[in-house]
């Protein structure tokens, strides 16, 4: 459901699935510190910042006093997680997502739901530097280079790099949907996939506006102010279709593999996803997917890749992106190709 078009729907829905893509045990929530944890705590001033400027994040006509309320939750569960995992380092945009939660499971469910995540889909934002986040940035531009070579080639030439894309990826682009609605459909989607999910997103973005960053003049002050904006009224059940299927296409290891990578995987989020492999063994969206996807294909192309790169046609298009899986869900893989997850690029985002 949390792939297919319109993902889970609805909140009540949410709250009993989004426990289980987590595989969290939602009878045994985290002890409650008997600390003065905004007091003891070395983030409690940037959390209360960032707090008081989430306004935008609680839905519109909700009352002052509930809204106040919900802050006053949010800073507790953000303090609580961080003293119950001395290793994650709070960054600007982790409130953006602890807000989506709050809002959709409720005060009891939250710290739960974010512990986990924060331990796995979100490790490598929370550590001590943004070397592991920019590393993931850098995944941005081979899958677009897969796609349309012209628009890789012109966004090199601009020199925008990635970091336009940072928000995005940092918050699940929590923090630049101004569409409630939106934002948890991306989550639905981001909870049952792989943890770079979200990059393949931000490329698929890119792609789809692949005619106005050509027309914009090729230097890094147009390009990345254009990018910045995200519009609001994408089409977002083919964006996650497209990414999904961009996915199956050329997997993280295939990517790092061709980006002759030299980090190593231990280093990422990836290599804390194997708990999460005998919870899932009963339930393989990578493989039925895939066999999905295999079959939208005629024989004679099955042995033939569906994509090619040549270097002169701008409309070079991805063709997969019309074979999408039932009704329209993204093709996609979880626990398997999380393991399998070799990234390798050297860092060479600009500072």
């Amino acid at each position: 459901m949390a792939i297919s078009e319109g993902g889970l729907l609805t909140d009540e829905i949410r709250q009993k699935v989004w426990p289980k893509l987590l595989n969290v045990n939602t009878n045994d929530p985290p002890p409650i510190s008997g600390k003065n944890l905004r007091q003891g705590s070395k983030d409690y001033q940037q959390v209360l910042l960032d707090v008081r400027r989430s306004l935008r994040r609680f839905p519109p006509g909700m009352p002052e006093k509930q809204r106040e309320g919900l802050q006053e939750e949010l800073i507790d569960i953000i303090l609580l997680i961080l003293e119950r995992n001395p290793q994650l380092h709070y960054y600007q945009g982790y409130h953006d997502i602890v807000v989506t939660f709050l809002l959709v499971v409720g005060e009891k469910l939250t710290p739960s739901l974010v512990e986990k995540l924060s331990t796995h889909h979100l490790r490598d934002f929370m550590d001590p530097t943004m070397d592991n986040t920019k590393h993931i940035l850098n995944y941005l531009m081979p899958i677009i280079d897969q796609v349309n070579p012209e628009l890789h080639d012109f966004m090199q030439c601009a020199e925008v790099g990635t970091i336009f894309a940072l928000s995005w990826l940092i918050t699940w682009f929590g923090h630049v949907l101004s569409d409630f609605r939106h934002v948890v459909r991306l989550y639905d989607f981001f909870l049952a996939c792989h943890p770079l999910m979200p990059i393949y997103f931000a490329a698929v973005i890119v792609l789809y506006r692949e005619q106005e960053v050509l027309d914009c003049d090729c230097d890094m002050a147009s390009v990345h102010h254009l990018l910045s904006q995200i519009p609001q009224d994408l089409p977002y059940e083919t964006l996650i279709s497209r990414a999904g299927d961009l996915f199956v296409q050329f997997p993280p290891s295939e990517l790092a593999r061709e980006a002759s990578a030299q980090q190593q995987a231990e280093k990422t989020a990836a290599s804390t996803f194997k708990d999460f492999e005998l919870a899932s063994a009963q339930q393989r969206p990578d493989t039925v997917l895939r066999q999905r996807f295999r079959g939208f294909l005629r024989p004679e192309d099955r042995t033939k890749d569906v994509l090619t790169k040549p270097r002169t046609n701008r409309f070079v298009k991805l063709a997969v992106m019309g074979l999408t899986v039932a009704l329209g869900a993204a093709a996609l893989a979880v626990v398997k190709s999380a393991l399998e997850w070799a990234p390798k690029f050297q860092l060479q985002l600009f500072p």
